[in-house]
């Protein structure tokens, strides 16, 4: 299989996005077996304490990496879960972890499958914040050398390397500095689609428009997944190294998300106004003693590589 991908690179028939490198994922019963054994022995238990968290060096943390054969229709959801909760019940995970794992698989990856299903064709293209910039090369390319933001930089190049990243980086990395930007829904979407290893269509339309992206206004989520700096520095260990300070907004150092927050915010405001869940993030507005300098710089920044 990997000469005839080399082959219909080379003629031209195919085109790749990110590093190659030794396959990561089980692509058979047997391995999707052996993955779910080693998950529930080795990682279940640190899960649900560890599920939200990033850290540079360790992509993987106590994650599964079952998302993909599962997709590949090669594990059921319900014989996943089934394991998880026998580790439970053997007392080798606690309740915190397994229930945490089950509602990712069944509580959200379920729910997921069946919006798909259940939303029309149109969803896919909605875009009710009307971003409307492109997604730069770098971003598309998976140019990590080219960021300096070490958040950014380092799950890119996870990513590049490894077609994966959990859905923290997704949401709270990846996905909030695209909104943050406005950058056109449809092309991050299909932007995930080819990134990741296990970015079939009916989990990126909705996970991508809907949660990540707002543009379908609130359908699937009450309110925007846009978070400043603080949050991914109280979520991870890449600020502390990072040229930019988290808690800066204005000024050379200034951390692009927390910057792109409230320019985010401002951008939004009348489109985002009727919203209860945003009135106390919106009226943070009128306390920025610097609002117009923040909305010049970030202007000036664009979606260039920050």
């Amino acid at each position: 299989m990997c000469e005839d991908l080399d082959r219909w690179e080379r003629d031209g028939q195919v085109s790749f996005l990110g590093a190659s490198g030794p396959r990561r994922f089980a692509v058979t019963r047997a391995e999707a077996l052996t993955l779910l054994d080693h998950f529930i022995e080795h990682r279940l238990s640190a899960f649900g304490p560890h599920e939200d968290a990033m850290m540079s060096g360790d992509p993987w943390m106590a994650h599964s990496l079952l998302s993909a054969p599962m997709n590949l229709g090669l594990l059921d959801p319900i014989e996943v879960v089934n394991r998880a909760e026998d580790a439970y019940r053997r007392g080798s995970a606690p309740i915190a972890s397994v229930e945490g794992f089950t509602r990712q698989v069944i509580g959200w990856r379920d729910f997921v499958w069946h919006l798909y299903w259940h939303l029309p064709d149109s969803y896919r293209d909605m875009n009710e914040l009307e971003a409307g910039e492109p997604v730069p090369d770098w971003f598309a390319n998976l140019e990590a050398d080219s960021v300096d933001a070490a958040c950014l930089s380092h799950i890119l190049a996870d990513v590049r390397d490894n077609g994966w990243a959990h859905h923290i980086p997704r949401l709270m990395v990846l996905g909030n500095y695209a909104m943050q930007r406005g950058w056109e829904p449809a092309e991050v979407t299909d932007w995930f689609h080819r990134a990741f290893v296990d970015g079939y269509d009916w989990v990126m339309v909705p996970n991508v428009v809907g949660m990540s992206q707002y543009a379908d206004g609130g359908i699937l989520a009450t309110k925007p997944y846009a978070a400043g700096g603080a949050y991914i520095n109280r979520m991870s260990n890449y600020c502390g190294d990072c040229v930019y300070d988290p808690r800066k907004r204005v000024g050379a150092n200034a951390c692009p998300f927390t910057a792109g927050y409230w320019s985010f915010m401002y951008r939004n405001r009348e489109r985002l106004g009727a919203n209860s869940r945003m009135a106390q993030p919106l009226s943070g507005l009128k306390r920025l003693s610097d609002l117009e300098e923040l909305l010049a710089q970030e202007a000036s920044r664009g979606s260039a590589a920050p």
